[in-house]
């Protein structure tokens, strides 16, 4: 953490809606004038896509039923800790994007699936925006929640976020119910070890909760709309918070504990502004004063 290089995570598991959070935030670094320099987490996986099925044929042969792009053995920790600590220092670092369509890789004369070379982060930028699976992973080899100053979680119940994935990748991708199935029950291992952790670290918590019936998200014709849906927002510490004028600003919200209030599906995007764009403009303020005004 620092005044100079402040970093901000948003990290929650594929599907969970991590993009809807990003949308906001570049709306409010558009509005406010931040030049952030963004970070897409899926350029810190270990293996392209080619690679990927590669590897993951090999592990299904060797009976290995638990290969995921969760956990660390198919992504860089190492990398994507040393990149913020590099930038909270120096305001630098070294990333790469990850192509995933023929429009993304077109620019680069490469093939979708692919990363592209490794370079410094631009020079001046006013903070960090890390978008991805592991923005706050801790394991006895690497700390990466350590280095954010303000930690994102996006988490919709499990089975909301089956069906937001099995909608994902049936629609988009092509691929079959079963297996996207598989790849649920492939991954369980890593999402139990490496994602749901992360929401201890996390300053700040977004549930996504349907009031419509999910019990078989395998049958699911269509994702709950946010007017179906409630949203679940926790502060790890929720002191500063007004608590108040998020009540009276946001119609239908109401607390549920002392550092949770519940707001209608509907309203996640105005919550979100009405939450971090006073955390954006703390952080200018200390970075303009540890610049010396400049």
């Amino acid at each position: 953490m620092t005044e100079r290089h402040p970093i901000i995570a948003i990290t929650g598991s594929s599907g969970a809606g991590t993009t809807s959070v990003t949308r906001t935030f570049e709306n409010i670094f558009r509005r406010e004038g931040v030049d952030a320099a963004v970070i897409e987490g899926d350029s810190f996986h270990r293996h392209d896509r080619k690679a990927m099925k590669l590897k993951a044929a090999e592990a299904e042969k060797a009976g290995d039923n638990n290969f995921s792009h969760f956990g660390p053995s198919n992504n860089l920790f190492l990398e994507l800790a040393e990149l913020f600590r590099s930038y909270a220092e120096t305001g630098t670092g070294k990333r790469r994007k990850y192509l995933h369509d023929t429009e993304e890789a077109a620019p680069y004369q490469q093939e979708p699936g692919t990363f592209t070379p490794w370079e410094d982060v631009p020079a001046n930028t006013d903070l960090l925006f890390y978008e991805g699976l592991h923005g706050a992973v801790v394991t006895p080899e690497v700390n990466i929640a350590q280095h954010p100053d303000l930690l994102v979680g996006v988490v919709p119940v499990i089975n909301l976020e089956w069906i937001q994935k099995l909608w994902r990748d049936k629609s988009k991708r092509g691929y079959s119910t079963e297996a996207v199935t598989d790849t649920i029950l492939r991954r369980m291992p890593d999402y139990v070890n490496y994602i749901c952790p992360q929401f201890m670290h996390t300053h700040v918590n977004f549930q996504r909760v349907p009031m419509v019936d999910t019990s078989n998200p395998f049958i699911a014709h269509d994702i709950p709309s946010p007017d179906e849906s409630m949203v679940v927002i926790r502060f790890a510490k929720p002191n500063g918070i007004d608590f108040q004028y998020l009540l009276n600003m946001i119609d239908a919200s109401f607390m549920s504990r002392a550092n949770t209030i519940v707001v209608p599906g509907g309203k996640m995007e105005l919550a979100m502004q009405l939450i971090f764009t006073p955390f954006v403009w703390r952080m200018m303020e200390r970075r303009k004063r540890a610049l010396g005004g400049k």
